[in-house]
């Protein structure tokens, strides 16, 4: 059974959380999924050949939440405009999280948090202001805190923070609709960096792109800065500092062929954190590649990935 819920973020915007509940008893705490740049919570509730993530969890007797941030997916604008950042989103995410907890039916007075690529900054960013978070379990898939390695074309679409805060790109998603299957089928190793055709189904184009977003420049402002500066900051806040006072059970799941977050980037958070109860969980090998998106998407990643999670929050 799937819910849908529309939450006012008190900042302009109404915010979209989807509840899947469990398969059978609900067992533990429910998990919220954080989704990352440019994209929205569509791809954690899809999969081409089986089980999305959502639905893995669910099978698995957890109550899983996914949340559509401002200017994502199915949130609404009120009276609020374009002119947030990385912090702001950050706010979002605290919205979400009450009211997961607010509403969930497994009694649970903690929440377990998933961050997705960006998503994880977003709830490394949470828990870094947030004395005493109502905080079990965290797990970031692909994302980063600290930019330790940086590829070299996402380093030069960022150079400059005040150029790129220039641009404001719509229609992301149908040019990604139309460049994907050509990519795979023509230029399969520049796709790679975001997806390997050779361990993801690209066929079904045209539904994974309703993930795409088009970003928001201002987030690419604060993007750009935080390479520039490799720790992320936030309202003075050392993100990538906080990490050694977080004590909560980790797991870090990096993908070996990932060209958005590099394999050193998306460990550092797993070197970084104070936590004695950590997990690194590293995916793919030269036969069976996998980058960003293939986390999610790929052949076989129920086993690989989804698996490992349940295990790891069910444990817990």
């Amino acid at each position: 059974m799937t819910e849908l819920y529309s939450i006012d973020n008190g900042a302009g915007w109404r915010l979209s959380l989807k509840r899947i509940a469990p398969t059978g008893p609900a067992k533990g705490r429910p998990a919220l999924i954080v989704p990352g740049y440019g994209m929205n919570s569509f791809i954690f509730g899809f999969h081409p050949h089986g089980l999305s993530l959502e639905e893995y969890l669910a099978s698995r007797g957890i109550e899983v939440w996914s949340v559509d941030l401002r200017e994502q997916g199915r949130s609404e604008r009120t009276f609020g405009n374009n002119r947030y950042g990385l912090a702001e989103m950050v706010d979002d995410t605290a919205v979400a999280i009450d009211h997961v907890l607010t509403h969930t039916k497994t009694g649970a007075k903690e929440i377990d948090l998933i961050g997705a690529s960006l998503g994880a900054a977003l709830m490394f960013g949470y828990m870094a202001r947030t004395k005493n978070a109502p905080v079990r379990c965290l797990v970031n898939v692909g994302g980063l805190v600290s930019w330790v390695k940086i590829h070299p074309a996402v380093r030069a679409a960022f150079y400059s923070s005040r150029l790129i805060g220039l641009v404001r790109l719509r229609g992301t998603r149908k040019l990604a609709g139309l460049a994907l299957p050509v990519l795979a089928k023509y230029a399969p190793r520049v796709l790679s960096v975001y997806m390997n055709a050779s361990s993801t189904d690209t066929s079904q184009a045209a539904t994974m792109v309703q993930t795409v977003e088009d970003p928001n420049p201002y987030v690419n402002m604060d993007i750009a800065r935080w390479m520039a500066e490799r720790d992320l900051i936030l309202r003075g806040v050392n993100v990538s500092r906080a990490l050694a006072d977080m004590h909560h059970p980790f797991l870090c799941i990096v993908a070996n062929d990932d060209g958005i977050v590099p394999p050193e980037t998306a460990r550092a958070p797993y070197d970084s954190i104070g936590s004695d109860d950590k997990e690194l969980l590293a995916v793919g090998d030269p036969t069976f590649p996998m980058a960003h998106a293939d986390l999610f998407l790929s052949t076989g990643c129920q086993d690989k990935v989804f698996d490992k999670l349940a295990s790891f929050l069910l444990a817990r």
